[in-house]
């Protein structure tokens, strides 16, 4: 019988963790990577019988969960963020596709948005596929933010979703945003990626209308608004801070 660990990271997420937990408890190893929180998050884990291990993120989310594969002792990897729930669909789904994956070593799974009061059907979350289910050993995380799997051999797709919870308010929105358009700045600059000011402009006016009009976010109403704007911004601050960087290399 194939066994499985649910790796769940973490920073600050005593309000998220129990949650979490409790919904991956099936999983024959829980592990919770813990990027040195100074709340109540790593003994709300411990608790409810998860492993907590201690090691910083250090601006790279790849490392954090090539890290933690490194630590899991089962046949197969379940990622789990603490703002996400597996529902118990999905766990059924989970348990019996790894009794015979055949020769699949990693599977996308939908996952649904819910964001101020609805689950979110449109925009850029609308129609989410991760990898988020592998065969340890089989590939490895890449990007040091937005990280993909980059898998060994095939894969294949499951057929419930995962569950997300993000941003419970605006201002935790926006402190997302700019913790990650940082990163991401970083990331391309390191790249040589460049930027303009005409791209400063134009990058965050087509996200919007991709996400608002091409995806049909206004049909989630003012969630759907409200997002459109946060990741259009999103996209003004990668660039403006990418320009910024260049500017400071250059002096």
């Amino acid at each position: 019988m194939p066994t499985i660990s649910a790796i769940i990271l973490a920073k600050n997420e005593e309000l998220n963790i129990d949650d979490c937990i409790k919904s991956v408890t099936w999983c024959d190893e829980i592990l919770v990577i813990d990027d040195n929180s100074i709340d109540k998050t790593p003994a709300k884990a411990k608790k409810l019988g998860a492993k907590v291990i201690t090691h910083a993120l250090e601006n790279d989310f790849s490392q954090q969960r090539n890290y933690a594969i490194s630590q899991a002792k089962s046949d197969w990897i379940l990622f789990v963020d603490a703002d996400e729930r597996v529902p118990k669909e999905l766990a059924n789904e989970i348990k019996k596709t790894i009794e015979n994956p055949k020769d699949i070593t990693g599977f996308y799974m939908k996952r649904h948005d819910y964001m101020w009061g609805k689950f979110l059907k449109y925009g850029e979350t609308g129609n989410l596929y991760l990898l988020r289910l592998a065969k340890k050993n089989t590939g490895k995380w890449i990007g040091k933010v937005h990280e993909s799997w980059a898998a060994i051999g095939k894969v294949g797709d499951l057929r419930y979703p995962l569950l997300h919870f993000p941003h419970a308010t605006v201002g935790e929105f926006l402190f997302e945003i700019n913790f990650y358009s940082t990163l991401r700045a970083q990331e391309l600059k390191s790249q040589n990626v460049t930027t303009s000011w005409w791209q400063i402009i134009v990058y965050p006016k087509a996200k919007f209308v991709q996400n608002y009009v091409l995806r049909l976010g206004f049909l989630d109403g003012t969630q759907g608004l409200i997002l459109a704007i946060m990741m259009s911004m999103h996209s003004f601050l990668v660039r403006g801070k990418l320009w910024l960087l260049w500017q400071q290399t250059e002096k």
